[in-house]
């Protein structure tokens, strides 16, 4: 597949953007600097340039077959980048015919599906004490995706790690069926798989090891 990963340069995005390159895909990453990337160049094209840019984000995504964002906001200031960014992405996508849309969230974005229990609840309520911006420009990201009209999922995450991949991921909702963490590498996995596979397409899925 052509896909475009946003994120590529982070914890999260080295992960997806190295197993996509292995995986055979041909990958697009929108990156501040490209001496971030490590990763092999075979199959890799990097465009510089930011969110802002709406040059910048018609090269990275014109011809892709879908897009993968692994974005997340860098700071608890009330500047909303990342959902400003999705609407730019989500805008370019229309513009060029791209339908297939796979974003990460944390669990704190709610979904119908949820059973959230009491440690759930607490630990939502905590969120939103301690970083409530960064709380609301995930809320906002996963809205304007819901409303966007394309084949989208959104992935929920609890705590994220950096231990090896266990192979091992289990889909719920919270309150239901996910547990306290993932490892960065297991979650790459799973993005890569859902965006080839549309098993989750509308659906708002919390996975953990």
């Amino acid at each position: 597949m052509k896909l475009t990963i946003f994120g590529a340069s982070g914890r999260t995005g080295q992960h997806l953007l190295r197993q996509a390159l292995q995986d055979g895909h041909q990958v697009t990453a929108l990156v501040r600097d490209p001496a971030k990337i490590s990763a092999q160049k075979d199959r890799l094209t990097l465009v510089q340039g930011s969110l802002t840019d709406p040059a910048c984000l018609d090269r990275a995504i014109a011809g892709a077959d879908a897009v993968i964002s692994v974005l997340g906001p860098a700071h608890n200031r009330p500047t909303f980048d990342i959902s400003q960014g999705m609407q730019a992405i989500l805008a370019a996508m229309q513009k060029h015919g791209v339908c297939r849309l796979v974003i990460t969230a944390g669990a704190g974005v709610g979904d119908p599906g949820d059973r959230p229990g009491l440690f759930n609840r607490l630990m939502n309520v905590l969120l939103k004490a301690a970083a409530k911006n960064v709380y609301e420009d995930m809320r906002r990201s996963v809205a304007l995706v819901r409303a966007s009209g394309l084949d989208w999922t959104v992935v929920r995450v609890p705590m994220l790690t950096d231990a090896p991949a266990t192979g091992r991921v289990q889909v719920g909702m919270v309150g239901a069926g996910m547990g306290p963490r993932i490892t960065r590498a297991d979650l790459a996995n799973f993005l890569l798989r859902e965006v080839a596979g549309h098993e989750y397409v509308g659906k708002a899925p919390a996975i953990s090891n």
